[in-house]
């Protein structure tokens, strides 16, 4: 005979089983999230076609060969191998110390240019 799936009685006289829960629906605002991302989307492609992004992507490829020129960078194995690994990690700090330099002397003139601006605004 078959058992029946309701609750049992547990010995203190409260019955277990399925109890019914509240479950709260997130509701987020689709359409705004998706317009969002997309607007997110749309700048960074704008970004990315900048010519001071461009400049910088040059800057830092620059360095990197630079740097793994002077490094004698190889592609066999062995002791060059590693000596090839530190000339890479070498490349990649020269591209960022470069973009760094890049960004500060962008920065620069930007600074230069507010200033002179709220110079001649004054006068």
């Amino acid at each position: 005979m078959a058992k029946n799936a309701t609750a049992k009685a547990r010995p203190n006289g409260k019955k277990t089983g399925s109890k019914s829960r509240a479950v709260v629906e997130r509701r987020t605002a689709q359409g705004d999230r998706r317009s969002s991302d997309a607007g997110m989307g749309d700048a960074f492609i704008k970004l990315l076609q900048s010519p001071l992004a461009a400049e910088l992507v040059a800057v830092a490829a620059t360095a990197a060969l630079a740097a793994l020129a002077e490094h004698g960078f190889t592609t066999t194995g062995g002791t060059r191998g590693k000596r090839a690994g530190k000339a890479v990690k070498e490349a990649g700090k020269a591209a960022a110390a470069a973009v760094g330099r890049r960004l500060g002397n962008e920065m620069d003139e930007i600074r230069k240019a507010a200033k002179a601006s709220k110079g001649d605004a004054t006068a």
